[in-house]
């Protein structure tokens, strides 16, 4: 049986099937009394509220390319890895970056409606959690590991017609967690990191044969938001043992988990090791940045 203790020890994970296949799982468990959660609705969004100190769910880490991401539809949403043509996914390397430039997740309990039209962005949620970026120099942080962040900012992408924010958080036992307050201070602190983010989530989906995304307020980056909300939830699970009153509300002592799995990862593609060119100039003259006025960031936190 693998299962593993995420940083902050308060949650261990089980993993189900091998690595790099569609059947790959990654279960969370409460590390207190083995009870089994969902990450998406059993994981608080704020560790100190007072603070504002949020929990973020790592599903991608640094420097890696296999495209992890919390389950919508399966129940207690383990993290699985997404597909494209039906076989796993896999980011390109796009030079000169190579996979992910930061440890990427998700915020908890977080939830872009794809029902709602974002005044901000004129445009519907993807209806995924809010994605967060983690900038932290020193540590690299596996898939299904919980850490304790601060948000700096937000990026508005516009994600094949879909609004798709981008938080820029910072794990707060970073030692450069206490110089960064906002998004002005990364880039003093981190000089030229914010430019490549951008720059990334612009190009990241041109190697498979996508174009470019767009951004709202032109790529320029946002201070910190969050404004409650309400809405149906469509296909999502929400399965959940910890919240009482919920529709999803499951009881713990009748959930089985599959039985923990330590296998080898499945082989990756060869063209994951490959640098791939991206033709900037090309996609400024295809005027692929959205330029809107308003700042009003609507997300609903279940």
């Amino acid at each position: 049986m693998d299962i593993e203790t995420t940083s902050d020890e308060e949650y261990t994970v089980r993993k189900v099937g091998r690595p790099f296949t569609k059947d790959y799982r990654v279960y969370f468990e409460r590390r207190k009394d083995g009870i089994p959660i969902s990450p998406f609705h059993d994981i608080p969004l704020y560790h100190d509220k007072d603070k504002g100190i949020l929990n973020m769910v790592v599903e991608v880490p640094r420097w890696s390319n296999a495209k992890f991401e919390i389950s919508r539809d399966i129940s207690l949403n383990p993290i699985v890895q997404d597909t494209l043509s039906d076989e796993p996914r896999f980011v390109k390397s796009c030079f000169p970056y190579k996979g992910y430039l930061w440890n990427y997740g998700a915020l908890p309990q977080t939830w872009e409606d794809p029902t709602h039209t974002d005044p901000a962005t004129h445009k519907k949620g993807d209806n995924d959690p809010l994605d967060a970026c983690e900038i932290s120099r020193h540590s690299l942080i596996p898939t299904g590991g919980v850490r304790r962040v601060k948000p700096l900012g937000i990026l508005g992408l516009i994600d094949t017609d879909e609004t798709d924010w981008k938080v820029v958080v910072i794990d707060v036992d970073d030692p450069l967690a206490e110089k960064l307050d906002d998004i002005e201070d990364v880039e003093r602190e981190l000089p030229g990191l914010l430019d490549a983010t951008r720059d990334w989530f612009r190009i990241y989906k041109v190697p498979d044969g996508g174009r470019g995304n767009g951004f709202a307020f032109g790529g320029a980056y946002r201070d910190r938001k969050l404004v409650k909300g309400e809405a149906d939830s469509g296909k999502i699970s929400l399965e959940n043992t910890t919240l009482k009153g919920t529709p999803g509300k499951l009881d713990p002592e009748e959930v089985k988990l599959p039985p923990g799995e330590d296998l080898s990862p499945a082989p990756t593609p060869r063209d994951i090791e490959e640098w791939f060119f991206v033709d900037r100039e090309k996609l400024d003259r295809e005027g692929l940045s959205l330029d809107v006025e308003r700042l009003d960031i609507v997300l609903d936190i279940k």
